[in-house]
């Protein structure tokens, strides 16, 4: 099958297609738009892609993505090392920090477990996780993991393999939305929001 467009363009096409959450249709319009946008915008974005390359990394004690490591959040003394919230992905971080709420430190995992796509508890920074928690100052991890099937198993995983060290291991409360309506919520939505009820 003949390609639709000459080798430069359809390179950029493809390689814009293969990002998450581009489809082909998107990765076209990005691809001509930046085909009639200035040099200056055009090459602003490939600096940034080079720069980002080039000095962001992990940090190494939670493994949220930084410039210079530890990172900020690990770094910083006002917030409460004694209290470690784990997260799937790097992006979970700015979610959470989102809300306020939130003062103590993170530990990335990298991934929930995934049988179909062959990822088991070994592949997951849990050893680096397990390391974190011979510190006497950690009083209690929470499990705030994406509410999925892949999420479910980590957690389920997680809870028991941090039981015997006798910290408060707790997870995100789950439930109904704000402004849902009851007759759209599935079964495991409103059985969550049902059993994690609390007086008023």
């Amino acid at each position: 099958m003949a390609l639709a467009y000459d080798n430069a363009i359809q390179r950029l096409i493809d390689a814009f297609a293969h990002l998450p959450g581009i489809g082909p249709k998107g990765a076209q319009r990005i691809a001509f738009y930046l085909l009639s946008a200035s040099d200056e915008e055009s090459g602003n974005l490939a600096e940034a892609i080079t720069e980002m390359r080039q000095k962001v990394r992990f940090c190494d004690i939670c493994g949220n993505v930084c410039e210079t490591s530890p990172c900020p959040i690990c770094a910083d003394p006002r917030r409460d090392h004694g209290v470690i919230c784990v997260i799937e992905e790097p992006k979970d971080v700015m979610s959470i920090e989102r809300t306020h709420e939130y003062h103590g430190v993170y530990h990335v995992l990298g991934g929930a477990i995934n049988p179909m796509a062959n990822v088991g508890p070994n592949d997951l920074s849990i050893p680096k996780l397990l390391e974190r928690l011979k510190d006497d100052s950690v009083k209690e991890i929470i499990l705030a993991l994406d509410p999925n099937i892949e999420g479910e198993a980590t957690t389920t995983y997680l809870s028991r393999l941090l039981a015997p060290l006798g910290l408060a291991v707790t997870r995100l409360a789950s439930g109904l939305p704000v402004g849902s309506d009851l007759e759209y919520a599935d079964e495991i939505t409103l059985g969550r929001a049902l059993a994690g009820r609390r007086a008023v």
